[in-house]
């Protein structure tokens, strides 16, 4: 009886973890949604908002917002942030001459009270355009991430379309947060 009870328990009782995803327009975040939680690449039209949707990964629940990064949309990612567990950032490793408005956007969110205990994956995006993408390590440089004292955060190199480099942030979050 016990544990029958336990395991309706760890059904219905299990906690949902919130991860919030920002980036710049275009940097790939709806993609790497769809893929992250569908399994597949999905056609996708800007996101005007936010896309929500729920996935399990290793016996963990999630549920995983992803905000428009236009410009005009920018300034309601705050809206989304309460009780964030984590914010993943997707940056488009191709626009390097984008990144310090990445950059900027990052450190504003990481100033906001709401994700003081948030961890940081920083998922560096189009890896599979080899010629054209910086490495995680330009890209950590430039967006200063050493600078964020006090939070933990990690830099993944990944491809939305094939799907490499996703698991590894997943491992990483997921190590964290169990």
């Amino acid at each position: 009886m016990g544990l029958a009870f336990s395991s309706i328990l760890s059904l219905f009782g299990r906690k949902e973890y919130k991860l919030v995803v920002i980036g710049l327009d275009n940097a790939g975040k709806t993609t790497i949604l769809y893929r992250v939680t569908q399994g597949e690449v999905i056609a996708t039209a800007p996101t005007v908002g936010s896309n929500l949707e729920q996935f399990e990964y290793k016996n963990l629940k999630f549920a995983l917002w992803d905000i428009g990064g236009q410009q005009q949309l920018r300034s309601t990612w705050s809206a989304y942030y309460n009780q964030a567990k984590a914010i993943i950032l997707v940056v488009d490793s191709c626009e390097i001459d984008r990144l310090d408005v990445v950059k900027e956007e990052l450190h504003r969110a990481c100033e906001d009270e709401q994700l003081k205990d948030a961890l940081l994956l920083v998922w560096a995006n189009k890896q599979d355009r080899k010629e054209q993408a910086a490495s995680p390590a330009q890209i950590s440089a430039q967006l200063q991430l050493t600078a964020l004292k006090d939070r933990q955060w990690s830099i993944f190199p990944c491809s939305a379309l094939t799907g490499d480099g996703l698991s590894q942030g997943l491992d990483w979050l997921t190590d964290r947060i169990s």
